[in-house]
C-alpha cells in the first residue's frame, strides 16, 4: 500500500555489492506493478545502465570534461561533478513535487509512488560529501526517503568481512539520519540466513568466530596465518563491537534478495512501506525541528550583522560611553546651543531609525535579505541624497 507522497529509496553500496542490478530488479518489478517509479542515476562515470532514467547527471555534467578541466583523478572528478549537479537540487525537488500531483492535460496518468536513486560506486564519495548531503536533506525535506545499503552477501560470510559491513552501516545510518534497510543481495549465491542470525543472536556469532580460529580460517584466510596473538586480539574486539552493535540492530530492517532471480523484492518494499512511516513519525518531526533551528540561527545572524553595520554607520542612534563625566558652569547661551543641538540630533536619530525599519521592512518583503546582505550602507546614502 503505497503512502500519501512518494517514497524515496536511496541506493548505496561497496563497489561490486550488485547496486545496480538491483536497481534494474526493482525498477523492473515496480513497472510489472503498473506503477513506474521515478529514476534519478547520480553516477557519472558510469558507462551504461541497465534502466531509463528520468533524470541523469550524465545529460549535465560530463565526467571526462570535468576531469581534464579540473585536472583530477576518478574520485575527484565523480565528486566535483557531485558538486556541479548539486546546484540543481532545487530544480530536481520542484519538478518532482509536480509529478506527485495528477496531470489535468492527461488525468489517466498516475501520480509517481517511488523514485529511485542510484549513486556511484565510491560510496565514501557521496555519503561523505557535501554534495551528498545536500541531494539527501533536500529529499528528505519533500518526500519520506529510505537509504538501502546493499551488501554481497557471500563476501560477508566471514565474521571480520560481517562486522566490517556492519561498522560501515552504522556510520552511514548516524552519517545521514535516515531510516535504513541493509538488503543482502545475491541469496541466490549465499542464503542470508547466517547475517540475520548473528544479528540477532549474540552466542551464534560468537560460535561462529571461535569456529573460525580453530580451523584457522579467521578473517577468512586459510592454513591458520594470522591466528597467533593477533587472531585474539581481534576475536575480542569482534566481540565487543557486537555487544556494542546491538541497539544498532534494532533499528534496523534486513531482507535478502536476489537481484537476478527476483526473490526477496516483495519483502524489500514491505520494509520500505514500514521505514516510510517510521520516517513520518520519527524522523520528519526532528527534521523540522532542526530546519526550524537553522532559519532561527540564520535569522540571528542576519541581526547581528545588521546591528553591526549600524554601529560601523553611527545610525544606531546610540552614542559610545564616554570613560570620564566632565562637570563644568554652562552659561545660558551655551545650555540654548545644546538644547538645539540635542534636538536636531534626536530628529536625525528618528529619521535614521525610521529608515532603518523601512529597509528592513522592504527586504522582508522582497525576500532579499541574506548573510551576504550587507546593502544597507548604500540604501542610507541614496536616501539622504534624495532628502
Amino acid at each position: 500500500m503505497a503512502s500519501q507522497t512518494p517514497v524515496s529509496i536511496v541506493c548505496v553500496g561497496m563497489a561490486g555489492s550488485g547496486k545496480t542490478t538491483f536497481m534494474q530488479r526493482i525498477n523492473a518489478h515496480l513497472h510489472e506493478k503498473k506503477t513506474p517509479p521515478y529514476v534519478i542515476n547520480l553516477d557519472p562515470a558510469v558507462r551504461t545502465v541497465p534502466f531509463e532514467s528520468n533524470i541523469d547527471i550524465r545529460d549535465s555534467v560530463n565526467y571526462q570534461e570535468v576531469m581534464k578541466s579540473y585536472n583530477l583523478g576518478p574520485n575527484g572528478g565523480i565528486l566535483t561533478s557531485l558538486n556541479l549537479f548539486a546546484t540543481k537540487i532545487d530544480q530536481i525537488v520542484t519538478l518532482l513535487e509536480k509529478r506527485t500531483l495528477p496531470d489535468p492535460a492527461n488525468p489517466d496518468k498516475k501520480p509517481i509512488e517511488h523514485i529511485l536513486v542510484d549513486t556511484p560506486g565510491q560510496i565514501e564519495v557521496f555519503v561523505w560529501s557535501a554534495s551528498g548531503s545536500i541531494l539527501l536533506d533536500s529529499l528528505a525535506s519533500s518526500f519520506p526517503t529510505v537509504v538501502a545499503y546493499i551488501i554481497d552477501t557471500p563476501r560477508t560470510a566471514s565474521t571480520s568481512t560481517f562486522m566490517s559491513n556492519m561498522l560501515y552501516a552504522c556510520s552511514i545510518l548516524y552519517k545521514t539520519k535516515l531510516p535504513m534497510i541493509l538488503v543482502f543481495n545475491k541469496t541466490d549465491v549465499k542464503d542470508a540466513e547466517f547475517a540475520k542470525e548473528w544479528m540477532t543472536d549474540f552466542e551464534a556469532f560468537q560460535e561462529a568466530l571461535r569456529a573460525e580460529e580453530e580451523e584457522g580460517s579467521f578473517g577468512g584466510v586459510e592454513g591458520g596465518v594470522g591466528v597467533g596473538g593477533g587472531s585474539g586480539y581481534m576475536g575480542s574486539l569482534l566481540n565487543s563491537m557486537s555487544l556494542m552493535l546491538e541497539e544498532f540492530y534494532s533499528h534496523l530492517s534486513v531482507v535478502g534478495v536476489s537481484s537476478m532471480t527476483g526473490d526477496g523484492i516483495d519483502e524489500f518494499f514491505e520494509a520500505v512501506q514500514e521505514k516510510a512511516d517510521e520516517f513520518n513519525r520519527d524522523y520528519k518531526p526532528e527534521l523540522e525541528r532542526r530546519r526550524k533551528q537553522r532559519a532561527d540561527e540564520k535569522t540571528a545572524g542576519r541581526e547581528k550583522e545588521l546591528g553591526k553595520l549600524m554601529k560601523d554607520m553611527a545610525v544606531s542612534g546610540e552614542r559610545s560611553n564616554a570613560p570620564e563625566e566632565k562637570v563644568d558652569m554652562d552659561v545660558i547661551s551655551d545650555l540654548e546651543d545644546s538644547s538645539d543641538s540635542d534636538a536636531a540630533e534626536g530628529d536625525e536619530g528618528e529619521r535614521e531609525e525610521g529608515l532603518k525599519s523601512r529597509y528592513k521592512e522592504a527586504m522582508q518583503k522582497s525576500g532579499a535579505v541574506t548573510d551576504e546582505d550587507n546593502s544597507f550602507s548604500r540604501y542610507v546614502r541614496s536616501s539622504q541624497m534624495g532628502m
